[in-house]
């Protein structure tokens, strides 16, 4: 037998339910049928399917960002990115393993697909997807996607600035001094050995290395030691900064090259008079022993993280107080979900979490809903200051995007954003000019990727 409304509500309760815009509807059929029809609704969520995924590689944003578009059965559409630098076949080579899901179910794709990610930017395919996902899972239930996460902590998501670097501090605190003007509240600068590699007795290394076997090799085993001439020369390099942007503004310093555990301490312990917010990535984060060292020895807060994927490594070094700071990518820490659970699991111990970033519109809405989402939240890493077409890739949002060192929270539905077409066709790679092309080469199942038997 159909029920009707007036059965489901009651007969008082019906006569206000039904009274506005969809009453006449109600009256002329009174089936659960007729209701639903009556619903403005963007989608049947239970239905839907995930039925392609194409590319667009957007090159100088500074970074060259592959952005991601997952299509579906109901013509509604989720976007993500791959990770600054990263290739977009990270996410292709997964194209097989979604299609036919239901896009709403991000967990559960995530859980079956993260298998295939790894560090760094090996990770940019599953955090990109994973991305795509929550703006369609937004787009489908018409809310954003921090709401879909708990909700938010705050209205809008403080940034912090790089700056290019100069071997003048005179004129590199003049360009931060620009930041602040700018509004910026939270202050990184380079502050690497490059800054004194040509002064003599500056830098201990052994003699005829080259940049590419530094390059190629974990700071620990360089044999590059900074000599006491050198760390008086590099924090008195930061002692002119603070002389031009104050003591006030948090100043956090990066790209120290590859040195000795013993030259960070001496480094971080001569930067402890400037108050520094952190410093960060001194060494590789896959030894926390060595971390604690360093973060025991100094008075300068520590931080590291944006190449980890996954919450197990974070909680590992939060447990071991290995650092004072945490600071995943979420391009390739495992997306905006596993993000937040890696913030959440840094607060249990006390760990604050600041979020590194550098790449287009889209992945920078997935941070600031994440951000918005967690409570121990610091700061967002902000690359494209320098950049004049970025805001101009998407629509959707209040411009400027960055509006005195902050963004605000958007509240349309998923990300909240949706591409300008005509933008970034005039910033596609000029290697790859594709902008979502098919990519049925991609779509059959190549293996058994089961992980036990």
């Amino acid at each position: 037998m159909k029920r009707t409304i007036r059965d489901l509500l009651g007969r008082r309760s019906f006569f206000r339910t039904a009274a506005g815009a969809g009453a006449a509807a109600f009256w002329a059929d009174e089936t659960i049928e007729a209701y639903q029809g009556t619903v403005n609704t963007n989608s049947k969520p239970s239905e839907l399917k995930i039925t392609d995924l194409r590319v667009a590689v957007v090159a100088g944003a500074p970074m060259t960002c592959p952005l991601l578009r997952i299509d579906t059965n109901q013509g509604i559409y989720g976007l993500g990115e791959v990770r600054d630098g990263a290739s977009e076949t990270y996410a292709l080579m997964l194209k097989s393993r979604i299609l036919g899901e239901n896009p709403c179910n991000v967990d559960k794709i995530f859980r079956k697909i993260k298998q295939f990610g790894h560090h760094a930017r090996q990770a940019g395919g599953v955090c990109g997807i994973e991305m795509a996902l929550w703006d369609l899972a937004g787009k489908v239930y018409n809310v954003p996607a921090y709401q879909l996460l708990g909700g938010k902590f705050r209205d809008q998501v403080r940034l912090y600035c790089d700056t290019d670097m100069s071997p003048d501090p005179r004129i590199y605190a003049e360009r931060m001094k620009g930041r602040l003007d700018q509004g910026f509240t939270y202050m990184k600068m380079d502050l690497g050995i490059g800054l004194i590699a040509k002064e003599p007795n500056a830098l201990t290394r052994p003699l005829g290395i080259t940049p590419r076997d530094v390059f190629q090799t974990q700071h620990m085993f360089t044999g590059i030691e900074i000599t006491p001439k050198g760390i008086k020369m590099m924090a008195d390099y930061v002692g002119q900064i603070r002389d031009v942007v104050g003591m006030e503004v948090p100043l956090a310093a990066d790209h120290f090259g590859h040195i000795g555990v013993n030259s960070c301490i001496k480094l971080g312990r001569a930067l402890e008079p400037y108050n520094m917010a952190w410093l960060e990535d001194m060494i590789p984060w896959q030894y926390p022993d060595l971390w604690k060292q360093i973060t025991d020895a100094i008075d300068v807060p520590t931080l590291t993280g944006e190449d980890i994927y996954l919450k197990e490594p974070f909680i590992e070094l939060c447990r071991k107080n290995a650092v004072d700071i945490i600071h995943p990518d979420l391009a390739s820490s495992g997306g905006l979900l596993e993000t937040k659970k890696i913030g959440d699991a840094a607060q249990e111990h006390g760990v604050a979490m600041a979020m590194h970033f550098a790449g287009s519109p889209v992945s920078c809405m997935a941070n600031v809903h994440c951000a918005a989402a967690t409570e121990n939240f610091l700061a967002l890493e902000f690359h494209s200051v320098d950049v004049p077409w970025w805001d101009s890739l998407v629509e959707g949002v209040e411009k400027p995007i960055v509006n005195r060192g902050f963004i605000k929270v958007p509240q349309g539905p998923g990300l909240g954003i949706t591409l300008v077409d005509d933008a970034v066709k005039q910033h596609l790679h000029p290697k790859k000019p594709g902008y979502f092309e098919p990519t049925d080469q991609w779509n059959d199942i190549r293996s058994n990727d089961r992980l036990w038997s």
